[in-house]
């Protein structure tokens, strides 16, 4: 199997594809087919109080993680934009966290930073790489020299794991947001408000009140939108393109990628006011939107004399 791997952007290195990308996204659905994601960086948070520690500075509620549990979580800065991000799953005494490539650095630093007398360890792990296992729900922290044997002859490139992330409404922390992004403004393929790396319910964490605040009176200001991109222009829209509605700019563009079935697709963060039927254009590319996040999302119904709902 040859892999054609990537050689821009935030994966570069990575296999993007091995000749036949559509299969690929029918494998991987199907659950036949593993993806190497030994791009991304590993790390671990050991120690007695870890889950605790991570609880108090994330935005996930991590205390009462269970053994083989996969989590995502955001770090918010102190206005609720999202500054940091990381999943991973504890193994009962040691979580493992992977995060984007280019980012763990300053993930790790701010980590760092947030120790105090907390009984934590911190470590990076170039011995150990992230795979996604065919059929698996989420990615595994193996032995960097396990990789081929973990992941066996079917397999997926970052083409197909892309094109079946965005048809599902998932974004990806630093190229479908900005650095103004807040988790209200996401797509919820959870079921849940605010997606599965938030949580409303737990104790207080950095940015959390601006996400209270927001949810319980207000709306977002902008929302995650999937955009259907016109399939007769050969490029895609490059990541972090102006979105345009009657030649105003109205959102920002964020990853794209072929899907099987659908074509063209991506990501947008588009202005809450945006009309859901609106004609767009990305980099010169018509695209129809099709709705991600409710522009009412919220608990903001506020009841009027002779107004009701606004």
């Amino acid at each position: 199997m040859t892999a054609v791997r990537r050689t821009e952007g935030q994966d570069a290195g990575a296999d993007w594809h091995y000749g036949d990308p559509r299969r690929e996204q029918r494998l991987l659905l199907a659950g036949e087919a593993g993806v190497d994601l030994s791009h991304r960086p590993v790390f671990s948070v050991s120690g007695p109080e870890r889950l605790t520690w991570l609880n108090a500075i994330a935005s996930q509620e991590l205390a009462t993680l269970q053994p083989g549990v996969p989590v995502t979580t955001y770090i918010l800065n102190a206005q609720g934009h999202i500054s940091h991000v990381f999943g991973g799953t504890d193994d009962g005494g040691t979580f493992w966290g992977h995060t984007e490539p280019g980012h763990a650095d300053a993930l790790l630093a701010w980590l760092r930073r947030m120790v105090f007398a907390a009984r934590v360890e911190i470590a990076e792990h170039p011995d150990k790489a992230l795979v996604l296992p065919a059929g698996a729900p989420a990615p595994a922290v193996v032995d960097a020299v396990a990789v081929e044997d973990v992941l066996g002859g079917n397999r997926a490139g970052t083409w197909a794991m892309d094109a079946v992330r965005i048809a599902a409404g998932q974004p990806r922390t630093f190229l479908d947001t900005d650095e103004r992004t807040i988790p209200n403004e996401l797509a919820n393929p959870s079921g849940d408000l605010l997606g599965p790396a938030t949580h409303l319910a737990k104790g207080c964490y950095p940015g959390q009140e601006t996400v209270a605040r927001i949810y319980n009176l207000g709306r977002p200001p902008r929302r995650l939108a999937l955009l259907h991109l016109d399939g007769s222009v050969e490029a895609l829209p490059a990541v972090g393109a102006d979105v345009l509605a009657d030649g105003r700019v109205v959102g920002r563009m964020g990853t794209s990628e072929r899907h099987y079935e659908l074509g063209p697709i991506g990501l947008a963060l588009l202005k809450r006011q945006v009309p859901t039927e609106a004609a767009l254009v990305v980099d010169g590319i018509a695209a129809g939107q099709e709705v991600l996040v409710d522009p009412e999302a919220g608990l903001h119904w506020r009841p009027e004399p002779g107004l009701g709902r606004r």
